[in-house]
């Protein structure tokens, strides 16, 4: 039988390399504590299975639908195993006996560098992006405390590359886009719309169209919005949602948002995140009366 008869029509999938009877499963051990899961779960259910301190993300791996991902395409996933090496947990098959550790030098070394690599070739600015607050990048980073990006930011070193806002339904803003090709599995395998593509090599990869148009208003795109959906930053928003974005915070230049604070730009302003949708910042002192703000007759 010809391989391709095994692969779902739109984007090709990768073959399943086994049929696995249900009802089997794999115990293996993720950080000293002993884990059984389903034969076809992967090294990233394993850990999600157990108290770790230590946080594993999967940035193209799509929890809401088995036809999106993984592909091991951000690898900030890794994790270390004792007959493998350092492997990407979103899509390596669990196994019955291994012996898995997410908090080893090089496998946490691994994630750090991945994502910090994610972070240097994006638009940072989260407080004037419409995914602020709800994106996973965003998300990661302050799950791993990411300061700044050890490989420099998006806006040190490139030029911006223009929005494409042509579709009265979804903006692309490839300034923003990881690579995790979660948008084009999502049209390609689930509704089969054939419109989204990964085109190019190298630093020119980009989010393209199957019919060479050179905007998405030019594409054959039927304006589902399960692109948008599953996108897992700002790279593809809703029109109606790029509007939505957070008033910067004062004293705060925008430069490098992930994990910065707010410095204060005199008493009465307390420092607090960045990403204000994250959390309520006020503080204790700023609940008090201040010289400039005197009690009201309620106090």
């Amino acid at each position: 039988m010809p391989l391709t008869e095994d692969i779902r029509p739109g984007t090709a999938n990768d073959p399943p390399v086994e049929t696995v009877e249900p009802d089997r499963t794999a115990t293996l051990t993720v950080d000293g504590e002993s884990v059984t899961v389903s034969a076809e779960s992967t090294l990233l259910d394993a850990t999600e299975e157990t108290d770790t301190d230590d946080y594993v993300p999967a940035l193209c791996s799509y929890d809401e639908h088995d036809e999106i991902g993984p592909r091991s395409e951000c690898r900030t996933c890794m994790v270390e195993t004792e007959e493998h090496g350092v492997v990407p947990s979103c899509s390596f098959p669990a196994q019955d006996g291994m012996t898995v550790r997410t908090d080893t030098t090089e496998a946490s070394e691994a994630r750090d560098v991945n994502l910090d690599l994610l972070l240097s070739n994006h638009n940072l600015r989260c407080t004037t992006c419409g995914k602020n607050g709800r994106c996973e990048l965003q998300d990661v980073s302050i799950e791993n405390d990411v300061v700044e990006p050890r490989y420099g930011v998006f806006d040190d070193r490139d030029a911006y590359e223009p929005l494409d806002d042509s579709s009265p339904f979804i903006q692309i803003d490839r300034n923003k886009c990881i690579l995790c090709n979660r948008c084009v599995e999502a049209c390609n395998d689930v509704q089969v719309e054939g419109v989204l593509r990964i085109e190019g090599s190298g630093e020119d990869t980009r989010i393209g169209f199957q019919n060479d148009a050179e905007t998405m208003m030019d594409s054959t795109c039927v304006s589902c919005g399960h692109c948008a959906t599953v996108c897992p930053t700002g790279a593809l928003v809703e029109q109606g949602l790029t509007d939505a974005a957070t008033i910067p915070l004062p004293g705060f230049t925008q430069e490098n948002s992930i994990g910065k604070t707010v410095e204060a730009e005199n008493d009465r302003f307390q420092p607090g995140p960045a990403t204000p949708m994250k959390g309520d910042q006020k503080s204790e002192s700023a609940a008090e009366p201040t010289a400039e703000s005197p009690p009201t007759e309620d106090d």
